[in-house]
Order: C-alpha cells, then sequence, then structure tokens
C-alpha cells in the first residue's frame, strides 16, 4: 500500500516529524475511529477521529478522541458560531478530498478551521488520520495544531 496521501505530503512539507501505521481497514465499522484503535492496539484516547462540520454554515473540522463524542454546542462556540451540524458525508468527501474513514486534518483540498479537543493534546504524542483508509500518523499535539492551523479548543460532550 502506498503511504504518500495529500495528509503525507502536508505533514513532510512542514518538516515535522511523524510516524506511519499502517492497519487493515474493514468497510462498514460503525466506529471507525475505535475500530482503527483497536487494530493498531493503541489506547482510544491518543487515536483521534476527524470529523467534518459546518459552523454557521460553514465548513469545519474537529479532531476528537476516538471514544468520545461531539457537542455540537461546544464545537459552535469554538468556532464562534451560533449552531453546528455534522456535515453530510459526501460534501466532506468533495471539500477534504478523502474518503470517509480516511479523513485527516492535515492536507485537506479546500482549507477550513481546525480545532482539537484540548484535554487529547496533553499526551506526548497523538495518532490522527494519515489521509487514505487504513492509514494513521503517530505526531505530537504541537506539529498536528501547527501544520492544521488548528487551535485547542473543549469539543466533547460530557460522558
Amino acid at each position: 500500500m502506498s503511504t504518500a496521501t495529500p495528509a503525507t505530503r502536508a505533514l513532510e512539507a512542514a518538516k515535522v516529524a511523524f510516524e506511519r501505521i499502517e492497519y487493515d481497514y474493514v468497510a462498514g465499522q460503525d466506529k471507525i475511529g475505535l475500530h482503527a484503535a483497536a487494530a493498531i492496539g493503541a489506547d482510544p484516547a491518543e487515536v483521534l477521529k476527524t470529523l467534518m462540520v459546518e459552523v454557521d454554515g460553514k465548513p469545519a473540522c474537529a479532531v476528537i478522541p476516538s471514544d468520545c463524542t461531539l457537542s455540537m454546542k461546544k464545537v459552535a462556540a469554538a468556532f464562534g458560531a451560533k449552531a453546528a451540524a455534522m456535515m453530510p458525508v459526501d460534501k466532506a468527501e468533495r471539500l477534504t478530498g478523502f474518503h470517509t474513514g480516511g479523513i485527516s486534518p492535515f492536507g485537506q483540498k479546500k482549507r477550513v478551521p481546525v480545532a482539537f479537543e484540548a484535554a487529547a493534546l496533553g499526551q506526548a504524542q497523538i495518532v490522527v488520520n494519515g489521509g487514505k483508509r487504513g492509514l494513521m500518523v503517530r505526531l505530537t499535539p504541537e506539529a498536528a495544531l501547527t501544520v492544521s492551523g488548528g487551535l485547542a479548543r473543549d469539543l466533547i460532550a460530557a460522558p
């Protein structure tokens, strides 16, 4: 499997250190992030899922731990908006240039505002989708914020 994607090229262009992690992607999983964490033997709290949202009708990207749920109220607040909703899958794929299950916050076709769950960024390293199904990248939270232009915000719903 080729591991060159727009996401990995964006990381390379930014000259940040990262590790590619490949796994056997199984289509039809309900919780893709949890499946990826189990497949690579990582803690679900360090494996982050990339979710495309619309805030006041404008596209944005939220990145949260795979074992958490997004709070739309917190997402709206994070982006200075009044309302937030999940972006339809077909629109997310067109906008990012990635397929669902392979959406990365790096190297998207159209750059949009990005926010990472602040609590997840306290770890030494995080794992994020590498831009295709079955490919993850491990990097520091600082590198992830730098390359994505992202902000650290409170995004997850209370358990």
